[in-house]
């Protein structure tokens, strides 16, 4: 696999090399503070969790990878919501890549949480890229590294694919499926539109052998509401 972190200057750059962030533990200017079902979601990630959310509270808003308006609900609307989808990835599975990853949500979060995997953020966008490469490194996160490109172009095959706000449901199935082993799991996280795209992608998921497509409810009993995601398996 090649990993591009060596990014050239495009348009989608002039935002200029990032500033640097708080360091994991440290408070988290601009961001609010963590619910109390987060200590409880993070575990010992919950500090660089904190991080992070400095990170998307300030850069990430600076840069426009995320609205001002979601800076109040990062907890309950993304980091939480994302870092329960780890409940859906079982002990087997060591490779994951995060479609689309932009902000690194799902990608980073699921990063802290399971240290164990080797996670891949894959985007297309400059800017977004070098968001993603300086969230890592200040995070100190080994397990995670950047790729720029899409995901019809990749050539990497991992055991898990997320994505989250990338595309509908039957084109991500075909995106999904190109980067995945066979038998690979693809988590795509919705929301009230689940069930309605699911019926609409069952043409494609039947034309591209997809097994076992579900929606299913991540976190119950530690996040309100529960995070919504479609689950299927590659063939």
């Amino acid at each position: 696999m090649t990993v591009d972190t060596d990014f050239a200057e495009d348009d989608d750059a002039a935002a200029g090399t990032p500033p640097r962030a708080s360091s994991p533990g440290a408070p988290s200017l601009g961001a609010p503070p963590p619910p109390p079902a987060a200590a409880a979601v993070f575990g010992p990630a919950l500090d660089e969790a904190r991080a992070f959310a400095g990170m998307l509270a300030t850069r990430g808003v600076e840069w426009g990878l995320i609205g001002p308006h979601e800076v109040p609900r990062l907890w309950d609307r993304h980091l939480l919501n994302c870092a329960v989808v780890a409940d859906l990835i079982g002990s087997r599975y060591r490779t994951l890549v995060d479609i689309g990853s932009g902000a690194g949500l799902p990608g980073i979060v699921l990063a802290m949480m399971r240290p164990e995997l080797t996670v891949t953020l894959l985007e297309p966008m400059e800017r977004r890229c070098r968001f993603l490469s300086g969230c890592v490194a200040e995070l100190g996160l080994a397990n995670a590294s950047v790729l720029r490109g899409r995901a019809e172009d990749a050539t990497l095959r991992a055991d898990v694919a997320t994505a989250r706000a990338v595309a509908p449901l039957d084109r991500l199935a075909e995106l999904a499926v190109r980067v995945v082993r066979p038998g690979g799991l693809v988590l795509a996280i919705k929301g009230q539109t689940a069930d309605a795209e699911l019926r609409k992608a069952r043409p494609v998921l039947r034309r591209i052998g997809a097994r076992g497509a579900k929606v299913v409810r991540a976190g119950q009993g530690k996040v309100d509401p529960a995070t919504t995601v479609v689950r299927f398996f590659a063939t």
